[in-house]
């Protein structure tokens, strides 16, 4: 700790903001009356929210209600997150006014090797291979992250979080038009044998939206967890069937019950940075909240806040810099245990108005990464994220707020069930080509014990006071980055209402590729970015899952969900 508040320190002076210190500094604010206090709950799923204020309503904290939010949305939406992937939480403790990442990403099993993707020519094999083989799977980090966060901020007790969960599974659900178009849809994973075979009806033919769907195994695996805590994951008859179920052909892994008992979360500090009158926190690498602030930082050097969501020329700088940005983050973010990743230089005053003079009037060619302080020599990143995932925000009435992430990657994860919930396929998170021509390491290759490169950004927002003023985050795969400062940009410099803000048509833009929600935008806007150089082409990742809030002038939550999915925010006064 004592090291790392030295480096901040040194680098507080380049702009880089540690949360600690900027808490430290903040005046004490006077208690609110304890008759009443707002509580608040955002998710993709109206089932999960429910649970969420419910819990919350029993005087439960937001580290509780994420527990139960996180088991409830690994039964109803299983196409995005679950107990068998990971997360990152973003913490903000109300009494001390500190912020704190748990991390809990999945890690690569012992026995990988950096080619484990690589066919007998070393070439990457297909994603759709990939995604299914038992390779796919890395040793999951949500639950002993949750269980971590529960430890130090839980209030009710951790067996009484568990009774929404299993009762819906044991009673069933009325499958949602969301997930009933992915039991229908042609990914890899709807051909696997347990995808088939869970949402399939006794004649073979395929459920659909409208029908009920029941899960006795996950009833009786939550049912365990609620009971024994996280050795009913990470140990045990469940362990053993996630061992055996990722060593199954095609392409087994090499996950062992070792790999699982010694799964641990880490706890690190939040990376803060300013944009305009915030401080926004969000996680260190291997999350990508360095590429956030540093896209933040670009546009906070643009007149970008002077203009709107009708001014083409507002999306040509959104999406200058995020190709900017996005140059720099595929290059150099990886697991900090095993690479060098250059965060200060990053977000280093200078470098970033450096990499702010790349926009010019028209669309250059695809930028390249820069030169920051401290960068070491990497490979050109060949990653592939695809969609996927889910967000969470919750507030609970003392003011501590959880931001959070969670997912099993793409759909269904890699297609394989243990005990009523999916496995994740999050080793494909990692560059499948590790080399490059001349032999040098890609930054997100793999490596045993390694954390893959996430794009998730669960983010809080504090004022000059340190106090807690708003959160958001999103799902989408590398789409996150231009989902949640989208949404940031609109709220804060526009001032849209969060709902609206998060509305907005989407637009990612990613090396030589300008990608949006093309039928959203104006024929005028869209023409007037085709004369900047920027044609948009509908994409498979803008099916965004955002989820924000910010506190308004006189204390009220400004709340909003993605209209693209079939979520909630939902804000209550209790006594």
């Amino acid at each position: 700790m004592r090291l790392f508040r030295n480096v901040i320190a040194a680098v507080a002076a380049l702009g880089l903001i540690s949360c600690a210190a900027a808490q430290d500094r903040v005046a004490e604010r006077p208690v609110a009356g304890r008759s009443q206090a707002q509580i608040f709950a955002a998710s993709a799923n109206p089932l999960a929210v429910e649970t969420g204020l419910a819990v919350l309503r029993r005087g439960g904290s937001a580290v509780d209600a994420a527990v139960a939010m996180q088991a409830i949305l690994s039964l109803v939406e299983p196409q995005s997150s679950g107990i068998g992937g990971g997360a990152f939480m973003t913490y903000y403790d109300a009494a001390s006014r500190k912020v704190t990442v748990y991390d809990g990403r999945e890690i690569a099993p012992a026995g990988v090797s950096e080619g484990m993707f690589l066919d007998a020519n070393g070439k990457a094999l297909p994603f759709g291979q990939a995604v299914l083989s038992g390779r796919a799977t890395g040793v999951p980090g949500a639950v002993r992250m949750l269980s971590v966060a529960h430890q130090d901020h839980g209030k009710l007790a951790w067996r009484d979080l568990f009774g929404d969960a299993e009762r819906t599974a044991r009673e069933g659900f009325i499958i949602s038009p969301r997930l009933g178009r992915f039991i229908g849809s042609s990914f890899p994973q709807n051909a696997a044998p347990d995808v088939r075979a869970y949402f399939s009806n006794p004649d073979g033919s395929l459920k659909k939206a409208g029908d009920r769907l029941t899960n006795p195994a996950y009833a009786a695996f939550v049912h365990h967890l609620a009971e024994d805590g996280v050795n009913a994951l990470y140990a045990g008859p469940t362990a053993e069937r996630i061992v055996e179920r990722t060593h199954a052909a095609p392409l087994g892994g090499s996950m062992t019950l070792a790999d699982l008992a010694a799964y641990r979360p880490v706890k690190r500090e939040a990376l803060c940075g300013r944009y305009r009158v915030y401080l926004v926190c969000t996680p260190p690498p291997p999350a990508s909240g360095v590429g956030l602030l540093q896209l933040l930082a670009i546009l906070e050097r643009t007149d970008i806040a002077a203009r709107g969501p009708q001014d083409p020329q507002a999306w040509f700088l959104f999406a200058e810099a995020s190709r900017i940005m996005y140059a720099d983050r595929d290059q150099y973010v990886g697991d900090p245990a095993f690479v060098s990743v250059p965060v200060a230089g990053m977000l280093d005053p200078a470098y970033v108005a450096g990499r702010a003079k790349l926009i010019g009037s028209d669309a250059a060619p695809a930028p390249l990464a820069g030169t920051p302080a401290g960068a070491p020599v990497a490979a050109l990143d060949k990653t592939y994220e695809p969609m996927g995932t889910s967000h969470i925000i919750v507030v609970d009435a003392e003011g501590n707020a959880v931001s959070m992430t969670t997912t099993v990657e793409s759909i269904f994860g890699s297609g394989r069930m243990v005990d009523g919930f999916f496995l994740n396929n999050q080793m494909t998170d990692f560059s499948m080509q590790p080399r490059d021509s001349r032999g040098r390491l890609v930054a997100n290759a793999p490596a045993p014990g390694k954390r893959p490169r996430s794009s998730m950004i669960p983010s809080i927002l504090l004022d000059r006071e340190g106090r807690f003023a708003g959160a958001f985050g999103s799902a989408g795969g590398n789409a996150i980055l231009p989902y949640v400062a989208k949404s940031m940009v609109a709220a804060i410099d526009w001032n849209l209402p969060v709902q609206d803000a998060i509305a907005l048509p989407n637009l990612v833009a990613r090396g030589g590729a300008f990608n949006g929600e093309v039928t959203k935008f104006s024929p005028e806007l869209l023409q007037a970015l085709a004369q900047r150089g920027i044609r948009l082409q509908p994409g498979q990742g803008e099916d965004s899952g955002i989820q924000g809030v910010m506190i308004r002038p006189g204390g009220h939550f400004d709340g909003g969900y993605d209209p693209r999915r079939e979520g909630r925010a939902i804000a209550e006064t209790v006594r």
